[in-house]
């Protein structure tokens, strides 16, 4: 293997920093293709693709975030073991994590094929928003483990600090997709599984322009074992089992706000839509941090060097508020531009624009989520993040978003999710400075946690 522990020194912001913006760049890629083909869709008039590509990405959301689990675990894992000096047992880890991956997507892709009806119906939909909601999924969802091995390759590579690999493999799979989508939902006339067979393109893109690297650049595939398989199965559940939970629990709180703009009509959801494809361009890096600090976390907790631990927690901190006060600031001053490009009108434009005006600057809160997320997941206590995010999920969502609607009507309904999660951003980040306290006495003591 041909990395050694590289976040033990240096300057931690830098690490913050290249690790983030590295990591982002991929994942705002695909994230920007997936505006794109809501921006291509719109071309087409029918407000009922927006909304529909809405309602499929509540589901789509679910499927993601078991692999950003999954992708933790790997992360984790890995650059624990290198940074505890142990590069034989993170090649051991990395398979048996493949090997997890593969069974829990092919089980979870088998139920859902079955269910796609039944959930977009529970989601709001109806008439010819269903119908192509229905039509995406059923080509995008077979595609779940391709895009799990890709991730969590993805998460490989960051953990050994391969950033720019990890990176490549978003970046060519988002070159893919821009290139596709309209070649199918134009030059084919496929329309909205045009834009979904773009992206299974795109995810078979990613999956090998991540593994090769592993394979080939830093050597880390070695034989499955069997006996390795289910005699670590226990330390990855432990770790992916909560990580998993905790992803899931966003869009569980997605799938309510989505069914709760539905009741303000296909206008509302549209906009809810393009929003929804707008955050994670606009916000990438606030979303790439948690992937991005876990390593650096993990290799210096694995090292016991709790002082840059706590150094790198305040650095991803600091550097999350100025980028989502420069975000959103930009933001103020488009909204009214973004809505005209997606052809928005009514309801749909009202929706943007209180996003672009108030929500954006509440993601320096959901960074801090993001942040806590990362330490305790790579600190050993990833149920903390499983009991942070579905409280977020729950508490933090159903009734902030409920009385917001009854203020607000669909404008409130983002308004009382930014809200809730703002709320549960400053108990995650807090728990985290409290749990971390605690570690450093028990160091002092010799009586620091494996």
């Amino acid at each position: 293997m041909s990395n050694q522990a590289k976040f033990l020194s240096g300057s931690t912001m830098r690490h913050v920093i290249v690790m983030s913006l590295t990591s982002s760049i991929g994942l705002m890629a695909i994230f920007f293709v997936d505006l794109l083909d809501m921006l291509f869709l719109s071309m087409l008039g029918e407000v009922e693709l927006a909304s529909a590509v809405g309602y499929a990405g509540s589901i789509l959301f679910f499927t993601t975030s078991v692999n950003i689990g999954l992708a933790i675990a790997m992360g984790a894992l890995v650059s624990r073991n290198i940074g505890a000096g142990e590069p034989e047992r993170a090649k051991r880890y990395l398979m048996n994590v493949y090997g997890v991956v593969i069974l829990i997507t092919i089980v979870i892709v088998a139920i859902l094929m079955f269910l796609i009806p039944t959930l977009t119906s529970l989601l709001g939909a109806k008439g010819r928003a269903a119908e192509l909601a229905n039509a995406y999924l059923y080509i995008m969802i077979p595609s779940m483990p391709i895009l799990g091995i890709g991730m969590t390759s993805g998460a490989a590579l960051r953990a050994v600090g391969d950033a720019k690999r990890s990176m490549n493999s978003t970046l060519a799979g988002g070159a893919v997709n821009a290139v596709l989508d309209p070649v199918f939902i134009f030059g084919l006339n496929m329309g909205v599984e045009g834009a979904a067979a773009a992206s299974v393109m795109a995810r078979c893109t990613i999956l090998a322009f991540g593994l090769w690297p592993v394979y080939k650049v830093h050597h880390l595939l070695t034989p499955f074992e069997l006996k390795s398989f289910f005699s670590d199965l226990h330390q990855i559940f432990t770790i992916a089992l909560p990580a998993i939970l905790t992803n899931i629990a966003t869009p569980i709180g997605t799938a309510y706000v989505t069914a709760a703009m539905a009741k303000f009509g296909d206008s509302a959801v549209a906009g809810m839509s393009v929003t929804a494809r707008l955050t994670p361009v606009a916000f990438g890096v606030v979303f790439a941090v948690s992937g991005a600090v876990g390593p650096i976390i993990g290799q210096n907790f694995g090292a016991k060097n709790l002082a840059r631990v706590r150094q790198t927690i305040y650095d991803a901190l600091l550097f999350v508020l100025f980028y989502v006060l420069g975000i959103s600031l930009i933001l103020v001053f488009t909204h009214s531009w973004i809505s005209d490009a997606f052809s928005m009108k009514n309801e749909a434009r009202d929706v943007i624009a209180v996003f672009c005006l108030y929500v954006s600057f509440t993601y320096f809160l959901s960074g801090a989520t993001f942040v806590g997320n990362a330490a305790f997941n790579n600190l050993g206590r990833a149920p903390y993040s499983t009991i942070v995010n579905f409280g977020k999920a729950t508490i933090g969502t159903v009734p902030f978003v409920y009385v917001g609607s009854l203020w607000f009507e669909a404008e409130g309904v983002l308004v009382g999710q930014a809200v809730g999660a703002s709320v549960f951003g400053v108990i995650s980040i807090a728990w985290v400075f409290w749990y971390l306290k605690g570690l450093v006495k028990k160091l002092e003591a010799q009586e620091l946690p494996a």
